[in-house]
């Protein structure tokens, strides 16, 4: 299975890469412009993503705007609803609006609050069916 990790800071990236490269093929972008285009390339070369892990704040195009390009390229790319990308959107934000912006208006699948621990993702992993 393949897995996109969006996130700016590399710290970040680099604990997210260790916890799941056990489990996926795993690509990284920077921000939410990369996050777009490796989406887009990953399906014009016919192996799309399983997961994408995307913080939500990041500089130029956020997680949110990213997601909802990736979801309009869905659209246009006709993929069944049941064989869209699950999203883990991630933040250090834990309010009610965040929440409600990136399930109800954005299309995640999933939310985790920072830090992310190893069990945390593993169990929406399970909960997701990708494990």
């Amino acid at each position: 299975m393949k897995c996109l990790i969006v996130e700016d800071d590399f710290i970040s990236r680099r604990i997210l890469k260790e916890m799941l490269s056990k489990h996926f093929d795993c690509d990284i972008a920077i921000n939410g412009e990369e996050a777009v285009t490796s989406f887009r390339l990953a399906h014009e070369g016919k192996h799309p993503y399983d997961l994408i892990c995307m913080d939500i704040m990041m500089p130029g195009v956020n997680g949110q705007e990213a997601l909802r390009r990736i979801r309009e390229l869905e659209r246009s790319l006709q993929v069944p609803p049941q064989l869209e990308a699950k999203v883990i959107m991630t933040t250090a934000l834990d309010d009610p609006q965040t929440v409600v912006q990136a399930f109800y208006k954005g299309g995640a699948t999933a939310y985790l609050v920072k830090p992310i621990g190893r069990q945390k993702l593993m169990n929406e992993l399970r909960v997701l069916g990708l494990l």
